[in-house]
């Protein structure tokens, strides 16, 4: 080899080393106390939602405990009834609105910009932020038990009953206010994710080259943008009936009490499909992989995902088929609760068509999408049950509806979270789980969660109505409830194996490697953990699968981006083609303050809504020092391949 060729890799080698260098140093993260709340990297900042999140669950798991084994015997006095529907509210509204979204959102910031290769999400600031609403939310909410304001009309809050007439004092505010937290957290969560699947995709990453995974997230964000709003307004309309004096739900002064069902449901329907989306694009990825083939009907899939978003949005009424509306409308919602199922049906085929024409591999993460198959079918088959009009009449009010919803959200949503954290746990943190714990984790957790929720689809069809705080002996529900309960604590017993291995496999586990699973996502691509920077240069996408199609060190990269600052690759929307570069704003403390002018403020308007006021005054300041300006180049850097 002559010594102008070894000069020449050698130079390469210390670019490369230095490249490395520089952007360890320019994306470097902030250190101590304070630099905690500086934090603006997309995957911090998304471990803190699935964290935080999983928090929640165990207090909502906890508060399942209790009122199972409240229920667990007859005529049962553990818990008296002002108690039982406190838990029962602040249950149902930690599962829905402190994990089931948020968690999922999690997900999305943390693997989004690593599957679609670029280096953080297009406004890491504003993500910081969301993420002290989600959490400045949670702890409003959870405050309120101290404070002997535990909100207790149901977590739909249904007008009368959670109007100022019938629930007096403050519980329903708080509740009302943490929805306004929480779900403008998570419109801050949908804009990043849009604009940066939109904007920041590697070259080469057409539409038709996205990770199912990503444009699952692409759809829930969408359903984010048009669902929440109505939410939010419910829940603004509601705490101004209550606070000063409107009549948004007073049928005795113009109001009306329906108004707050359709506003809710509006919110509420999409709500399911925004948690069950993002969990399909997870069993997507997990098929594929495990399967060792590429994913069959692509754009089928796709499509259906898409499909979902859009009919998700028309079929809210079927929450109300019991409230008295014209049968004319009712049928229209029957055939809209009944269209729905054909696109998750052809997801299904997809998926099983991948599995018949690949080689499976019973991998823990597999596992868990057969548990998904078997709970979401059976799901949604009591769906089309209730989606009929006169059935669901009949059901309406009974743990029938309990059972039906636990199966299609555990069902839809949780087991394939579950998987995935297990799948995608080595790009996490560099090590694998223990396969057996994982193995005797999923079997438990699929075991005990049919023992707990299938037999009250048997109490639903035999009388049990839902939101009882207890029961007669004489009513033959005691020993269904019973088994119910045993399955409650199998179920809990499962939980704690899986955060078992989880914690001992961060301490202890194997070390992963790059790319453990032979997976073709661009996230396997770079180390595990990533680093802050995500990809030493962009790589060039000329395929759904880049790792299936050659390996990682052939290849083509993106050259040309400054390493001593910021810089990622804004890309045009439909053939990702190099646009320009952009610098992203680095780490502040700002975001936290805003954030905290904004709890403030929603926190006072509970008691005085001049409070808004105030708050908008405290964020001023952090506003100013958050949007100070900063330079911006634009140009078009160069592709080539790597020498």
């Amino acid at each position: 080899m002559s010594a102008d060729l070894l000069s020449t890799i050698d130079q390469c080698e210390i670019d490369e080393a230095a490249a490395k260098r520089d952007l360890e140093n320019s994306w470097r993260a902030p250190g101590g106390f304070i630099g905690w709340f500086q934090e603006v990297n997309h995957k911090a900042i998304g471990l803190r939602y699935i964290v935080t999140a999983f928090i929640f669950l165990i207090a909502g798991g906890i508060e399942a405990l209790l009122m199972r084994y409240q229920l667990a015997i007859p005529d049962h006095r553990f818990l008296n009834p002002n108690l039982y529907n406190e838990i029962f509210t602040i249950h149902g509204s930690t599962m829905m609105f402190l994990f089931a979204v948020p968690v999922m959102e999690g997900m999305g910031i943390y693997l989004v910009p690593l599957m679609i290769g670029t280096r953080n999400v297009a406004f890491p600031r504003l993500n910081a932020y969301g993420y002290y609403m989600f959490l400045f939310g949670g702890i409003f909410l959870y405050a309120g038990i101290f404070l002997n304001m535990a909100p207790d009309a149901g977590w739909f809050a249904y007008t009368p009953l959670s109007g100022p007439q019938f629930s007096p004092g403050k519980r329903v505010d708080f509740w009302a206010q943490m929805i306004t937290f929480t779900e403008l957290s998570a419109l801050v969560v949908a804009i990043e994710i849009i604009v940066t699947v939109i904007k920041l995709r590697a070259p080469g990453m057409s539409l038709d080259r996205i990770p199912i995974f990503v444009w699952a997230m692409l759809v829930q964000s969408f359903m984010v943008v048009f669902a929440m709003p109505a939410v939010m307004d419910a829940s603004g309309m509601l705490m101004m009936d209550r606070t000063i004096g409107t009549h948004f739900f007073n049928p005795a002064e113009g109001g009306d009490p329906l108004l707050w069902q359709h506003t809710f449901w509006f919110f509420g329907h999409p709500e399911v499909y925004i948690i069950f989306i993002p969990g399909t694009g997870m069993v997507a990825e997990l098929v594929t992989v495990f399967s060792r083939r590429p994913i069959f009907g692509y754009t089928a899939i796709v499509l259906s995902i898409i499909s979902t978003g859009f009919i998700g949005f028309g079929l809210w009424v079927h929450h109300m088929f019991a409230t008295g509306l014209p049968q004319l409308g009712e049928s229209f919602f029957t055939a809209a609760s009944l269209l729905i199922t054909i696109p998750t049906g052809v997801q299904f085929f997809c998926w099983l068509a991948t599995m018949w024409g690949g080689r499976p591999k019973l991998t823990v993460p597999f596992w868990y999408v057969i548990s998904f198959f078997i709970i979401f079918v059976a799901g949604g088959l009591s769906g089309v049950m209730i989606a009929s009009a006169p059935f669901d009449i009949q059901v309406h009010d009974t743990f029938f509806i309990v059972a039906h919803f636990h199966y299609v959200l555990i069902g839809g949503a949780v087991f394939p979270l579950l998987g995935a954290i297990y799948y995608w746990f080595p790009k996490m943190t560099g090590r694998l789980q223990d396969d057996r714990l994982g193995l005797i984790t999923c079997w438990i957790l699929l075991i005990g969660f049919n023992l707990t929720f299938f037999p009250m689809h048997w109490l639903g069809l035999h009388g049990m109505p839902r939101r009882v705080y207890t029961y007669s002996a004489n009513s033959s529900w005691a020993s269904m409830n019973a088994l119910a309960s045993i399955g409650a604590v199998v179920i809990a017993v499962g939980g704690i194996l899986y955060l078992v291995n989880i914690f001992r496999s961060k301490r202890d586990g194997g070390f992963s490697g790059p790319n453990p699973w032979q997976a073709g996502t661009l996230e396997w691509m770079t180390d595990s953990p990533a680093p802050r920077y995500n990809f030493l240069h962009i790589p060039i996408v000329s395929g759904r699968e880049p790792l299936w199609e050659r390996p990682s060190d052939e290849i083509p990269l993106v050259i040309g981006l400054r390493t001593d600052r910021r810089e990622v690759l804004v890309t045009r929307t439909l053939e990702a083609s190099p646009d320009h570069r952009y610098i992203l704003p680095g780490p502040t403390i700002w975001p936290f303050w805003v954030a905290v002018g904004t709890g403030i403020g929603f926190t006072g308007s509970v008691f005085n809504m001049w409070w808004f006021v105030l708050g908008g005054f405290i964020c001023f300041v952090p506003f100013v020092g958050w949007f100070w300006p900063h330079r911006n180049i634009n140009f078009v850097p160069k592709m080539e391949k790597p020498k």
